[in-house]
């Protein structure tokens, strides 16, 4: 196959075949630079053709205490007073950058995920 940039979506369908056909090929091989061109070729049109949004603040910080079995009991060492946390998931208070700083640290959420607007 003749590699060439993908500038619609009838090129990215081709890629996505050819991609397929040779997926199995081993590294250093001319099939395996092919997979690895074509690997390329097909994330930088996806990042620019179908972005992905950053999460919405509280709603990370919601999926995070969900795989951590948290409540927003267990937030108040992290934000303050229970009536504070229950404001901040409530969106009636912003975060503080202390507080992001703490939710990052714990929750490992990344902070330019917190720092959004919401």
């Amino acid at each position: 196959m003749k590699i060439a940039p993908i500038k619609n979506e009838k090129d990215y369908q081709k890629a996505l075949d050819r991609l397929e056909l040779v997926f199995d090929a081993k590294k250093g091989t001319r099939k395996g630079d092919e997979l690895e061109i074509l690997s390329i070729l097909i994330d930088k049109y996806e990042n620019e053709k179908f972005p992905i949004e950053m999460p919405d603040p509280i709603e990370a910080i919601k999926f995070r205490m969900e795989q951590m079995g948290l409540k927003q009991k267990d937030l108040v060492e992290l934000i303050g007073f229970k009536s504070r946390v229950s404001e901040i998931m409530s969106r009636k208070r912003k975060l503080t950058l202390d507080m992001i700083r703490k939710l990052h640290k714990t929750l490992h959420i990344p902070t330019e995920v917190l720092v959004q607007d919401y």
